[in-house]
C-alpha cells in the first residue's frame, strides 16, 4: 500500500530520485558515503548505500532521454529496489523526489507492481515483506489513492489470467467477475448458456461445442452519478480460458500458455475495477465472452458455416481463430448501448508479435482522434501502441463463395484481416487492441513480472483518468 508521509524516519529505507548529483547536496549522509554516490552516480544511474540499520537507494534520470523513458527507467529502478528489500525481509521504503520531475508516483507504482505474486498453489508461499510504501513531500492524496486502485486492479486481472483451467472455467470466470463487482462497486449481469442461445450467439455457441463446460457472457457496468459521458465507453475483451486450437490443433510449444488467451477479458475485470475503487466519473461497460476451445465429438470443424449473433453467416477456415468469433458476437451486442466509442482487446493473433514485437500491442481501428489519445497513453504508462492500417484489400481474403464471409484469411497480414473481420461486426467508433505479446510473460520482466501482465490496464486506466481532466 502507498501512503503519504511528511517526512521519513532516519532509520527506514530511503530511495532518492535525482536528475543531477548536484541534488546529493541536501541528502543526510556522510562524506565517504555522499562521494561514493557521487562518483558511482556519474557514470551510473543507480548506486546503493548500507547504513548500520537501513539503506539508501539513489535513482539518476538519464539526459537526453524523453519524459516517457524517464518514467520507464524509474519503474524499472523501483522494481529491483523492491526485489532487493523483499529478499531482506524488509517491511517499509519512503520515497524522495528531488528530481523536480513528479517521479515519486511513477517509482511507487514500480515498487509495487513488483510485490505482486501468485501463491495460491505453492506450498511454501513466496514472501512480500515490503507492505508500505512512503511518499515523501508535495504529493495530492488523489493520486495516491488513484494509485492503489490502478495497482489492485492489476493484480486483479494477473490474477485471472495466471488461473489453470483446471479452476478457471468460464463459468468459474462470471463467478468471478461477479465477486470483484461486489467487492469494488461496479454492477454485473452473468448471461448463461441459454440465455446466450436465446440470443443466438452463434459464434460463441460454436466454439464452445467441443467443451462439456458451458460458455458464459458476463456484462459488466460501471455507472457513476457524476460520469462526464453519456453514452458509455465499452470495453470488449476475449475470455478464451483455454485454447487448444480446436481440429486446427495447435502444436504443444503454442499451447504451453493457453491459459493466457483470458488476457484480453481479465484486462476488461482490472479496468473496470479500478475505475469504481478510485470513483473516476466515467461511465464505462465491459463485455466478456468466455468459453474454452476444446477438441470433442460435437466441436466445430473446418468448412463448418455458422451464424452469428447479427445474422452474418460464416465459413469456419481454421478452428484456431475462434477468438475472433466470439468477439464478434460481443462487439454487435454492443450495439444496444449507442456507445460513445468500443475498444476490445484480445490475445487474438500470433502475427501481432511477428508485426510489432512481444512488448508492444497492436492498434487498429476507425477513430484516429481516440487512437492518437491511446498512444500517448501508452508511451506514459509504457504499454506502447503501434498502429497498423485498416486497408479494405485485406478483407478480400475475407471472401466465401458459400457464406457471408470466411473467418480468416492468409497468414500473411494476419493481424490486420483479423482485424478487418472484427470491422464487420461495428457500426460505431472502435479500437481494436490486439495484446498477444505483451499480455503474459514466461520469465519474469521487471515490474510486470511472470505470467499475465495486465496489458492493457494500466492504458486504459490512464486514457480514462486523463479524460476526466
Amino acid at each position: 500500500m502507498i501512503y503519504k508521509v511528511e517526512k521519513y524516519d532516519i532509520n527506514e529505507n530511503v530511495a532518492y530520485i535525482i536528475s543531477d548529483v548536484d541534488a546529493l547536496a541536501s541528502v543526510e549522509l556522510g562524506d565517504k558515503e555522499k562521494k561514493y554516490v557521487h562518483e558511482t552516480l556519474e557514470t551510473k544511474t543507480f548506486a546503493s548505500v548500507n547504513l548500520y540499520d537501513s539503506r539508501r537507494f539513489f535513482v539518476k534520470l538519464k539526459k537526453g532521454k524523453t519524459i516517457d523513458e524517464q518514467r520507464e527507467l524509474v519503474r524499472n529502478e523501483g522494481c529491483k529496489i523492491a526485489d532487493s528489500l523483499n529478499a531482506l525481509d524488509c517491511k517499509s521504503l519512503a520515497i524522495v523526489d528531488l528530481s523536480g520531475a513528479d517521479m515519486a508516483l511513477v517509482f511507487a507504482e514500480g515498487v509495487e507492481l513488483a510485490n505482486y505474486r501468485f501463491n495460491k498453489y505453492l506450498s511454501e508461499k513466496k514472501k512480500v515483506s515490503l507492505v508500505e510504501v512512503k511518499v515523501c513531500g508535495d504529493v495530492c492524496e488523489k493520486e495516491i489513492a488513484r494509485l492503489n486502485s490502478l495497482v489492485k486492479g492489476v493484480f486483479i486481472a494477473r490474477d485471472i489470467v495466471n488461473e489453470p483451467l483446471s479452476y478457471m472455467t468460464a463459468k468459474k470466470l462470471a463467478e468471478t467477475i461477479e465477486e470483484v463487482g461486489k467487492s469494488c462497486g461496479f454492477k454485473t449481469e452473468i448471461l448463461d448458456k441459454k440465455q446466450i442461445e436465446s440470443l443466438k450467439m452463434g459464434g460463441l455457441l460454436a466454439v464452445n461445442r467441443g467443451s462439456v463446460e458451458p460458455p458464459t457472457f458476463s456484462i459488466l457496468k460501471w455507472e457513476p452519478e457524476n460520469a462526464i459521458n453519456e453514452h458509455p465507453y465499452i470495453l470488449v475483451g476475449k475470455g478464451l480460458v483455454f485454447d487448444t486450437g480446436g481440429y486446427d490443433l495447435k502444436p504443444s510449444s503454442s499451447m504451453d500458455t493457453m491459459k493466457s488467451d483470458k488476457s484480453g477479458g481479465a484486462a476488461v475485470v482490472g479496468t473496470i475495477a479500478a475505475l469504481a475503487m478510485a470513483k473516476v466519473p466515467v461511465k464505462v461497460y465491459g463485455l466478456v465472452p468466455a468459453t474454452e476451445n476444446r477438441i470433442g465429438a460435437t466441436a466445430y470443424v473446418p468448412e463448418d458455416i455458422i451464424t452469428m449473433y447479427d445474422g452474418t453467416t460464416v465459413e469456419i477456415a481454421n478452428t484456431d481463430a475462434e477468438g475472433r468469433l466470439i468477439l464478434a458476437d460481443a462487439l454487435s451486442y454492443a450495439k444496444k448501448y449507442n456507445p460513445e466509442l468500443v475498444i476490445d482487446m484480445a490475445t487474438l493473433t500470433g502475427a501481432a508479435i511477428v508485426a510489432v514485437g512481444d512488448k508492444n500491442t497492436a492498434v487498429l481501428g476507425t477513430s484516429p482522434d481516440d487512437i492518437a489519445k491511446m498512444k500517448e497513453c501508452g508511451f506514459n504508462v509504457w504499454e506502447r501502441l503501434i498502429e497498423l492500417p485498416l486497408w479494405d484489400d485485406f478483407a478480400e481474403q475475407l471472401d466465401s463463395p458459400i457464406a457471408d464471409m470466411k473467418n480468416c484469411g492468409k497468414r500473411s497480414g494476419g493481424t490486420i484481416t483479423a482485424a478487418m473481420f472484427l470491422k464487420h461486426f461495428t457500426d460505431y467508433k472502435w479500437i481494436h487492441l490486439d495484446i498477444a505479446g505483451p499480455a503474459f510473460t514466461e520469465k519474469k520482466d521487471s515490474y510486470r513480472g511472470n505470467g499475465g501482465t495486465s496489458v492493457p490496464t494500466r492504458l486504459l486506466f490512464r486514457y480514462f483518468t486523463e479524460m476526466c481532466k
